[in-house]
C-alpha cells in the first residue's frame, strides 16, 4: 500500500498492513464504533508523519533511521529513507513486542 505526498512517499510493509487489520478486528469485537474511530485516528497520525517524520524517537541498537512514534496507546515504528517514509509495524503499547 502506498500513498504520495509532496515531500515523501508513504509505504506500508505487509506486516504493518496486517497490524492495522489485526488491531481493528480486535477492537471491533468489543466496540465496533471505537474500531472505526481508532482506525481513522491511527491513519491520520501516520499521514501526519509525512509532514514531520523526525518527530518519532530513534530506536536504539537498530541501524538506519528507524523511529518510533507513540500515538495514544499505539506505537508506530517506521523508517525514513531519502523520500520514502516506510511504516514497518504498528502495535498497542500493552502488546509484547
Amino acid at each position: 500500500m502506498t500513498k504520495k505526498n509532496h515531500q515523501y512517499e508513504l509505504m506500508f510493509s505487509k506486516a504493518a498492513v496486517h497490524d492495522l487489520i489485526r488491531l481493528r478486528k480486535f477492537i471491533e469485537q468489543h466496540n465496533p464504533s471505537a474500531a472505526q474511530r481508532i482506525s481513522k485516528r491511527l491513519q491520520g497520525a501516520i499521514q501526519g508523519l509525512l509532514d514531520t517524520p523526525q518527530i518519532g524517537k530513534p530506536v536504539d541498537n537498530i541501524p538506519g533511521e528507524i523511529r518510533e512514534f507513540i500515538f495514544g496507546k499505539y506505537i508506530i515504528r517506521y523508517k525514513v529513507h531519502v523520500k520514502i517514509l516506510y511504516i514497518l509495524r504498528i502495535w498497542h503499547g500493552k502488546e509484547d513486542r
